[in-house]
């Protein structure tokens, strides 16, 4: 039984060990993966540093026999918490990213982390209460055995070690060869189409990993950086109350370059009756030159391939559509045609086309200019009572669209309040357009309204396309500026300075 106890503490040590350090080594990863179980961006920042600092107190206190048992209780409640959140999420169709193992090992939860956080849970308890729990400490036991003994442990345990080694760098090879084969299959079905990403099937009619996911199933959640120092989530693009179609793209695929003008004329077209998002990859500079050359919004940036993999493409540009209630509505549609019919099929008569190869060159209406009217809004404040635009008429107000869960509108909130409380005399009145609720927005600590503007109705009215952005109105109520975005744009339009210029 001692030895099956200090088996068991081992092993809880060493998965905590693992699971810390590799967080540690990976915390922009950790505090996506906090987010995505739903938690606040301003409490997953810190959660973070926290949560791997916690395991590793776990895997320490679980080595001596003196403190083996507080090390079993924290490894017992930090996975009971664990299973809670996955089972929470799952319960409500979403599967996020654990992270459970950093880069190490890192996929989206399912009914295989609940078994395995289960296990090791038992395993917890079995150090508890099992009989001798917690188990004499390492240095007695060892102090026991004959040298031929102690050497049989060392070389079972090194042993050991270079199976789990070898068995893990053969996964990785495995499914990095699986990826490649899949790939060149993928490009010489492309090039027998014509040159294009189409998705194809498979010779026995089964989906092919390029199609994507199933229609109906769960869209697997994100949290990316816009250009512009805005986050955007699933959620965000789905609260407009429409579909959310995601273009998956690369600054280097000639393919999504062409489709780029299509896509600028969708997204700004007032008929189009789905938020287009794009996805895509290199620095921020690549992508922002997409923008200048086309007019483009929404554009989102993966790290590496993390939203890639969850939505099962493996080329550019592909599209899928996400219903509004948060699964695929669509499936995957792979190179420009495609997309572009996709397009069409959803919207219906959204692009007009002035020849026939998809690139339309009618004008896109522009968004609100300096001098128009601006739009009237009617919204809820956090204490229920409505608040009009027109009740600020008289004096510049800077309407701010705020999130409290976006990592960068935190990013300048202290220079917000700051400006608030000693702004000068003719500063605007600062108006908060925020699309969480009201104990979220009262935690922010703002003086000024707070207006509840649910599905970010507003925010589309004005062409904010995330958060932060801000739009100055005029004394007449009239558009005084172009729309802000991203913190260190807002803060200029505010004149605020901010707090730390390092």
């Amino acid at each position: 039984m001692d030895e099956l106890l200090l088996i068991a503490r081992a092993l809880l040590g060493l998965v905590f060990l693992t699971s810390a350090l590799t967080k540690f080594a990976d915390r922009p990863g950790t505090r996506k993966a906090i987010v995505g179980f739903g938690v606040p961006d301003a409490v997953a920042a810190p959660g973070s540093i926290l949560l791997p600092l916690a395991e590793l107190v776990v895997a320490v206190t679980l080595i001596p026999a003196t403190t083996a048992k507080w090390g079993a209780v924290g490894a017992l409640a930090l996975l009971v918490l664990f299973i809670v959140g996955i089972s929470v999420n799952l319960a409500q169709g979403r599967k996020p990213d654990c992270n459970c193992f950093g880069q190490l090992h890192s996929e989206p939860v399912g009914a295989s982390t609940l078994v395995r956080n289960g296990i090791l849970g038992l395993i917890a308890v079995f150090v508890l209460v099992g009989e001798g729990a917690p188990g004499p400490s390492y240095s007695d036991y060892l102090a026991t055995l004959t040298s031929v003994q102690l050497l049989a442990l060392i070389g079972g345990l090194v042993t050991a070690a270079l199976v789990v080694a070898v068995t893990w760098l053969w996964w990785i090879l495995l499914r990095q060869h699986g990826r490649l084969i899949t790939r060149v299959d993928f490009l010489e079905k492309a090039l027998q189409e014509g040159g294009t990403l189409a998705a194809a099937a498979s010779s026995d009619g089964t989906d092919t990993p390029f199609q994507g996911l199933p229609v109906g199933s769960p869209a697997p959640t994100f949290s990316l950086s816009g250009l512009y120092g805005e986050t955007l989530t699933l959620q965000a693009l789905l609260a407009r109350g429409k579909p959310a179609m995601l273009i998956f793209t690369d600054p280097g695929c000639g393919p999504c370059n062409e489709l780029m003008p299509d896509v600028a004329q969708w997204q700004q077209n007032p008929a189009t009756t789905a938020t287009i998002a794009l996805i895509s990859r290199g620095t921020v500079e690549d992508n922002q030159a997409k923008v200048a050359a086309s007019g483009l919004s929404n554009i989102l940036i993966q790290e590496n391939f993390e939203v890639a993999e969850a939505y099962r493409y493996n080329g550019t540009p592909c599209a899928i559509v996400v219903g509004t209630d948060g699964t695929i509505a669509q499936p995957m549609s792979c190179g420009a045609p495609a997309i572009r019919e996709l397009a069409s099929n959803l919207v219906g008569t959204l692009l007009p086309l002035a020849n026939g190869n998809g690139n339309g060159s009618a004008p896109a209406p522009a968004g609100l200019a300096i001098g128009e009217e601006a739009p009237q809004i009617s919204l809820k404040n956090l204490a229920g009572k409505t608040v009009k635009l027109s009740d600020f008429k008289g004096k510049e107000t800077l309407l701010l669209f705020w999130d409290p869960g976006c990592g960068f509108c935190q990013n300048i909130l202290e220079d917000i309040k700051a400006w608030e409380q000693s702004g000068p005399p003719d500063a605007p009145q600062l108006v908060i357009v925020t699309t969480s609720d009201s104990a979220r927005n009262m935690a922010e600590g703002f003086r000024a309204p707070t207006l509840l503007d649910d599905g970010f109705k507003v925010g589309n009215l004005y062409s904010a396309p995330g958060t932060p952005s801000a739009v100055l109105i005029d004394a007449d109520g009239r558009i005084s500026s172009e729309v802000a975005v991203g913190g260190p744009d807002v803060l200029s339009l505010a004149g605020v300075a901010p707090a730390d210029a390092g």
